[in-house]
């Protein structure tokens, strides 16, 4: 005879350990509110590395760190953003750079952590595939009509499985990209404990998106390395596009299977977008001294392209920002704000989001009902989610970009480009951001915060909130455009 639900509950409230009970009101937290409760892991993860980093363990120097300097630091790193307010090469001791990195790996990998957590609340169902689907896609909304056939999913398994199958991953390409850059560092003059972490920082930052470096010069000495900044902006690419893309992929070249409608979305809207960048960037700052006009004419396409794959997220730098022309930082504010792709390390409002953008523009413009691409259908519900992530990311930019120019005064051009590069997860500065007083190093936390969780959180709650009508109201057109 099965007892009942109620019955459970009783004798656990008897009979259970303390240590049992949290666990179980966590679990029943984490199953009704799954969407608050990814946002409290994530937020717990902030509040802890913040206290780590104000420790005077974690300071290369006497004493601690201040609150907001270690707040904002460990908001950087959770959220694998790359904005600094202190030097990160000479601030930190060994301790408090090994507890970034630790936040580098928490912070990319456990942003699809978080949304299988997200993905049980579209399903509301435990143990079954369907939910893993939508949290490795990142897109909730798919749930809404059903479950997806198996040749466009990612076979992840369990959630266990999913997270083993993440982690080795990541590891195998952060390893990969290590033993790539062992090499350079050690002609940089190195000792081989010192190549080795540092090569293994720089992987770390580049596959997380992060942007953070251990060296005090930066990327500058290898600004003319093709070698080293190809490894970067590999490791940039890989992350940016996505586990779910990677998996396409490997499906595809050891089993011959179809690319999804998601994965052909990702790579061709990225691939463009770089192109589209590096020509713009090259055009732009053809004739400025400060940044490709102070090279050699045969090596400004390869800044140019570089500068332009770090604006999907990756935050390194072989230039100036804060001298780049306003046309420039203009046309990488838009990069930045679209990002990499779904459930990837990148941030922003993501590729497949404006590719989605753009496929209702031209459907509209050909008098067709349906968004179509790759001989696939797109339903008007992914639509309506694109320009809500699109609406609550501009939102986000626009308050935070009022309210630092209201504290600092400084030219909307500087401040658009650093919030967005916070919002977008992106690293990039232009300056600003090292100036800010403590008012605005919350603020831009803040938009931090909300550009790594927010838009996420809003697809989610969006696509776990249909609820089927039996009826239909009259119809009304108001006048647009």
């Amino acid at each position: 005879m099965r007892s009942s639900p109620v019955a459970a509950k009783a004798r656990l409230s008897e009979n259970a350990s303390l240590g049992d009970r949290i666990r179980h009101r966590i679990g029943h937290f984490a199953k009704t509110s799954p969407s608050r409760f990814a946002i409290l892991v994530f937020t717990s993860l902030i509040v802890v590395l913040t206290i780590v980093l104000m420790l005077p363990v974690s300071s290369a120097g006497p004493g601690g760190t201040s609150l907001a300097d270690a707040l904002f630091t460990a908001v950087s790193t959770i959220c694998v953003t790359g904005l600094t307010v202190v030097d990160m090469s000479t601030h930190w001791s060994t301790f408090g750079n090994v507890a970034i990195l630790i936040g580098l790996q928490v912070g990319g990998i456990g942003v699809l952590t978080l949304a299988s957590i997200l993905g049980l609340a579209v399903s509301r169902k435990l143990g079954l595939q369907q939910r893993l689907i939508a949290a490795s896609d990142s897109n909730p909304s798919r749930l809404r009509v059903g479950p997806v056939a198996e040749s466009q999913a990612v076979r992840l398994g369990e959630i266990g499985g999913l997270l083993a199958t993440v982690a080795i991953s990541a590891l195998v390409i952060e390893l990969a990209l290590t033993l790539a850059l062992v090499p350079k560092l050690l002609i940089y003059g190195l000792d081989p404990w010192a190549a080795v972490w540092k090569s293994f920082y720089f992987a770390a930052s580049a596959f997380t998106n992060t942007g953070f470096v251990p060296t005090e010069a930066g990327v500058e000495p290898f600004r003319h390395d093709p070698w080293f900044l190809s490894v970067i902006a590999i490791g940039v690419f890989l992350g940016s596009i996505g586990f779910p893309v990677i998996f396409a992929l490997a499906r595809r070249v050891r089993l011959r299977a179809r690319l999804s409608v998601h994965a052909r979305l990702t790579i061709y809207t990225t691939l463009i977008l770089i192109a589209l960048g590096g020509l713009a960037i090259l055009a732009l700052e053809w004739d400025n001294p400060s940044t490709l006009g102070g090279e050699d004419p045969w090596w400004r396409p390869v800044t140019a392209v570089f500068t332009s794959v770090m604006t999907r997220s990756g935050g390194f730098s072989t230039i100036d920002v804060g001298e780049m022309n306003g046309s420039s930082l203009l046309a990488m504010d838009m990069l930045m704000f679209v990002g990499g792709g779904s459930a990837s390390t990148a941030g922003g409002i993501k590729v497949t989001t404006l590719a989605v953008l753009f496929l209702a523009a031209i459907a509209e413009a050909r008098g067709d009902n349906d968004m179509q691409v790759f001989e696939r259908r797109i339903p008007t519900d992914v639509l309506r989610l694109s320009v809500s992530v699109v609406l609550w990311g501009a939102t986000i930019v626009a308050a935070a970009s009022i309210a630092i120019l209201q504290l600092t005064g400084e030219p909307l051009d500087r401040v658009l480009f650093d919030v967005i590069s916070a919002f977008a997860t992106c690293g990039l500065s232009t300056g600003l951001t090292e100036s800010l007083p403590d008012s605005g190093k919350y603020i831009l936390s803040a938009t931090m915060w909300a550009g790594r969780v927010g838009t996420v959180t809003l697809a989610a709650a969006l696509a776990a909130s249909q609820r089927r009508q039996l009826y239909r109201r009259a119809e009304e057109r108001p006048i647009v455009g």
